[in-house]
């Protein structure tokens, strides 16, 4: 790929990124308390200027995303279908202690990196991703969801989706 194709690809990826956070460039500049001028992230978006690997990592990092997701190569995953049924308030699980949580995170963290997700605020999980976790947790999955819950990580909407199982 020749270089301005692979900045152009690394853009995409860039963008890709920052859109499913929900952020638009100003967005960026106003979170990073104007640490990221949106002049700068646009011109990195669109292949305009050359972004250092230093740079690159810490927008990785300012992301929450390995910075192997923001790296040209096979295509981004595309966003899914219809509003799941099953969804993990991420931010409300990072609040949690390690002893509870840690399971469930590093299984979020495997789907995340699988989907190339990374919106940071919420993930969709299926009834299967609810079975495995029950198992890790050993519980059944109706229990597991009542616990999930309780920890304000899974909205009590989720109770009809077990109910299907």
């Amino acid at each position: 790929m020749p270089p301005s194709e692979y900045a152009k690809a690394l853009g995409a990826r860039l963008r890709a990124i920052r859109t499913q956070q929900g952020l638009s460039l100003h967005g960026v500049e106003e979170k990073s308390q104007g640490r990221w001028k949106a002049v700068v992230v646009g011109s990195y978006e669109r292949g305009d200027r050359a972004v250092t690997v230093q740079k690159l990592a810490d927008l990785a990092e300012f992301y929450g995303v390995p910075m192997s997701e923001l790296l040209p190569g096979e295509p981004a995953p595309a966003p899914l279908g219809p509003t799941p049924k099953l969804v993990i308030d991420l931010e409300r699980m990072q609040q949690l202690p390690k002893e509870k949580a840690g399971p469930l995170a590093r299984y979020v963290a495997t789907i995340q990196s699988q989907r190339g997700d990374y919106n940071g605020r919420v993930l969709s999980i299926r009834q299967e991703d609810l079975r495995s976790l029950a198992v890790i947790y050993d519980r059944s999955p109706a229990e597991l969801t009542e616990e999930f819950i309780n920890w304000g990580v899974l909205d009590p909407e989720a109770r009809r989706a077990v109910e299907a199982f």
